[in-house]
């Protein structure tokens, strides 16, 4: 494994432009810091993480996770995070690739790896990554050296890394998610509808309704699933836009209304709850650090 990640690093290097980069392979990205990171909170959307060199954490609801080149991050919903460089300096900066989840190649390997009923589970996971699972990861990064071949050969390999990933001990978050008659899969349309509506009023009602299940039974789904409840993970959904909105020179007030909330304290008392101060100071913090350039990277 030790060589996988070595050419992985090599070539990473010889490609990075930027701090955070959407290479030429779609789907593929490319982020690379010289030094420990404040968290940094944004929306993960499907994706596969894997770290060539350093380590990340990142906080989803009341989760904590740590991942570095031993493991790898999945996710299978759309979930807000706060997430950070734990792990890298100058002389060894940390390297790490995403990958988005195509859900259409997804759905077309559930065929070839479908198996007896799974439990439910929950849409995030650091699992092991293994030699099997880099060497595609290997030969998809390596195609940046030859961009005349991208069109032809990464939709193939992207095919062989999910099809690695679903039969792997992440599989199952994948799989249930794709899935229509499971619960994560009903999960799945509830947060989609919260994310699309996050600045309007939450009827925890008409969601469960919407996901066809009892409202005890959605309450325990979705928490299963994100390690938040409905009205947290919108509220979270609405204090990490705001902030954007901060960053972008936003007053308080005018960013507050915008994402929802009928009182500006209470938004106060909220924001500061989550970011540590409130949202003027916050907001003059991440103008004067370059915070909010990499806030909206994130994002």
């Amino acid at each position: 494994m030790h060589e996988h990640l070595s050419r992985l690093c090599a070539i990473a290097t010889r490609h990075a432009d930027a701090p955070n980069w959407q290479t030429a392979i779609p789907r593929l990205s490319l982020y690379m810091g010289d030094g420990p990171t404040p968290p940094i909170s944004g929306l993960f959307e499907p994706k596969v993480c894997i770290v060539l060199q350093g380590a990340k954490q990142i906080v989803i609801g009341d989760q904590v996770l740590r991942y570095d080149p031993a493991t790898c991050f999945v996710a299978s919903v759309d979930l807000p995070v706060s997430g950070c460089i734990i792990e890298a300096s100058a002389a060894r900066p940390y390297i790490g690739l995403s990958l988005d989840l195509d859900p259409v190649i997804i759905a077309s390997l559930l065929p070839d790896v479908a198996g007896r009923a799974e439990a439910e589970t929950q849409a995030f996971a650091v699992g092991p990554v293994t030699p099997e699972f880099l060497d595609p990861w290997v030969r998809l990064l390596a195609l940046l050296d030859t961009p005349e071949d991208i069109g032809v050969l990464a939709p193939m390999v992207e095919r062989e890394i999910l099809y690695r990933l679903l039969r792997g001990p992440q599989g199952a978050l994948l799989r249930q998610a794709a899935r229509t008659d499971s619960r994560l899969y009903q999960i799945r349309a509830a947060i989609g509808w919260i994310r699309d509506h996050y600045d309007a009023p939450l009827s925890i009602e008409a969601l469960a309704g919407r996901a066809g299940m009892s409202l005890a039974s959605f309450h325990r789904h979705f928490k299963a699933a994100t390690a938040m409840s409905p009205l947290q993970y919108q509220k979270t959904l609405r204090l990490q836009q705001a902030r954007l909105l901060l960053a972008a020179d936003k007053d308080a007030a005018r960013a507050a209304y915008a994402v929802g909330y009928e009182s500006a304290s209470q938004f106060s008392r909220e924001y500061a709850r989550m970011f540590g101060l409130p949202p003027g100071r916050d907001a003059a913090r991440l103008r004067q650090t370059g915070l909010g350039e990499a806030i909206a990277m994130a994002v």
